[in-house]
């Protein structure tokens, strides 16, 4: 038992050590650009906005090593220190022996809990960090509200969705995995669908765009490029950030366009058109499917491990838990997978910037040029203060989309 604990300790140090490293080299490469920015990115913001870039990103970086640091902690606190196990022993009695809800009781407790130290760190980050910038529009009760609403949804989803997919453990014997499988994926699509009509709405006010210039613009561009939406929606991101975006959700004839209030504040109607032709870009280039498709790869080998873990005496009884529990090897393997895939992930952004370049080529071919593009990119980077000179590392680890120079690089290539 000890050579678990022992790898377990060695993986949340590698971990920490990779992110702190990762995160010195980029402050560094920042710095170094800090006085004089490299001519690719002196076009992209003026004196004034780089310096306030660089500032941005510097502070935001010191921050997230505190925090790392600290969920590291508090990480190796509660799997090392028996918290984890007393809380199972004393919730799991609730109910009848071998009853299911009071260990989908059990996982959504340890959830909750678990997500309180973090508490302070997200509100330092919203009403200190991002409020200096001038990017928080948020309130302090606006903020606890979103807290309880995301509270009472996590219980409200989670309980029966937790309770089926144990339930399934006990009726499905040694194949419950795949049955796993199929609900939480089935679970996930049908989220696909719901999210935007049932839960979105409880958090932010979606209104049609109006009729008018970019309306028909856009509708127009969605006509053209094969891409008929639903609806084309307006969210008021404005009430919590100045940051902006814009996407589209569901599939099918339940697809809509969602575009963030302050993105229509911030860009002209040509260039919000270069940002709404790249999103449909996603679509008509098959990325949605072959992503969907690889989070489902991904969570079927999640559950064929978890089957495993949950079957070897040794992986529970090491961390305390009873032997052949699957609820505690579903959070030991939620709290411990991120050590491991975190060196995969240079290998999930790298697709990730293959999708955003052959979207960006599809934006260009769309709206017949790249200007409206480059220009719609430039103004979220500076609106945004984005990191223009990241280190290549830091990107690979931590950037799923290329860096602006890189897009802009690419882009201009058929000017």
């Amino acid at each position: 038992m000890g050579i678990v604990l022992g790898i377990t300790a060695a993986l949340m140090v590698l971990r920490l050590a990779g992110e702190l490293i990762l995160s010195a080299l980029n402050r560094a490469e920042v710095r170094r650009h800090a006085q004089a920015a490299p001519a690719a990115a002196a076009a992209i913001m003026d004196e004034a906005t780089y310096a306030k870039s660089v500032a941005y990103t510097l502070e935001k970086s010191r921050f997230a090593v505190i925090t790392e640091i600290f969920d590291t902690l508090v990480l190796a606190l509660v799997v090392f220190g028996g918290v984890l196990p007393l809380l199972f022993a004393h919730v799991a009695v609730w109910g009848a022996p071998g009853a299911v809800w009071s260990h989908a009781l059990f996982l959504l407790i340890t959830g909750a809990l678990l997500s309180v130290p973090s508490l302070p760190f997200e509100w330092w980050e919203q009403f200190r960090l991002e409020e200096k910038f001038g990017f928080n529009k948020s309130t302090a009760s606006l903020w606890i509200a979103d807290k309880f609403k995301g509270l009472a949804l996590m219980f409200a989803i989670g309980f029966p969705l937790l309770w089926a997919l144990l339930a399934l453990v006990k009726w499905a014997g040694a194949t419950w995995w795949l049955w796993g499988f199929a609900l939480m994926f089935g679970f996930q699509l049908l989220m696909l669908v719901l999210y935007p009509k049932l839960i979105l709405p409880l958090f932010n006010k979606l209104t049609p765009l109006p009729e008018g210039e970019l309306r028909t613009r856009l509708l127009a561009l969605g006509d053209r490029t094969g891409f008929r939406a639903s609806t084309i929606e307006v969210i008021d991101g404005s009430k919590r950030s100045g940051h902006s975006n814009a996407y589209f959700t569901g599939f099918g004839r339940f697809r809509r366009i969602v575009l963030f209030d302050t993105l229509i504040a911030q860009l002209t109607p040509e260039e919000l058109e270069a940002v709404l032709a790249h999103e449909i870009g996603h679509y008509r280039c098959g990325h949605i499917p072959k992503m969907i498709a690889l989070s489902a790869a991904m969570l079927l080998g999640g559950f064929g491990v978890i089957a495993w873990l949950s079957g070897s005496a040794w992986f529970n009884e090491a961390f305390g838990f009873p032997a052949n529990e699957v609820a505690p090897s579903f959070l030991l393997f939620g709290l411990l997978s991120g050590l491991v895939t975190f060196w995969f992930s240079p290998l999930g952004n790298l697709l990730s910037r293959k999708h955003e370049y052959e979207a960006d080529a599809f934006a260009r071919n769309a709206i017949g040029g790249a200007i409206p593009m480059i220009g719609a990119l430039r103004k979220l980077a500076q609106k945004n203060l984005s990191n223009l000179t990241p280190h290549p590392w830091f990107s690979a680890f931590f950037y799923s989309h290329p860096t602006l120079v890189e897009r802009e690089a690419a882009l201009a290539q058929s000017i």
